[in-house]
């Protein structure tokens, strides 16, 4: 079982910045990796970015405005989210993916065996 925990969401203006954090916990932490994901209002979960053992990757919208990172001495990835635009206005999660299905499965919300709760992370114009 992995528990994870995310903190950071709140409401910026357009240009602003925010930092999310998610802290993983569990007896399996060590047999998966962590991603970012996030659902737009009215629309279907999808992937953000990742960073895990240097393999990095992003959705094409955010791609030099957002930043994933991980300290694995605290089990905790980090999205640096900047010049957010109201676009971005979204519930974000972290998700853990089993290790054995590959770097791949890390943008795929269906691979994602377990949930961080979610933060808001709100762009006004």
């Amino acid at each position: 079982q992995v528990i994870l925990v995310e903190s950071g969401g709140g409401s910026v203006q357009a240009g602003g910045s925010l930092r999310l954090s998610c802290t993983a916990s569990g007896r399996s932490v060590d047999d998966y990796r962590v991603s970012w994901f996030r659902r737009p209002p009215g629309k279907e979960r999808e992937f953000v970015g990742v960073w895990e053992d240097d393999y990095t990757y992003y959705r094409q919208s955010v791609r030099g405005r957002f930043v994933a990172s991980g300290d694995k001495s605290k089990n905790t990835a980090y999205l640096q989210m900047s010049n957010l635009n109201p676009e971005d206005t979204a519930v974000y999660f972290c998700g853990a993916v089993p290790k054995f299905k590959g770097y791949y499965a890390l943008r795929v919300p269906h691979e994602v065996d377990y949930w961080g709760q979610g933060t808001q992370v709100t762009v006004s114009s």
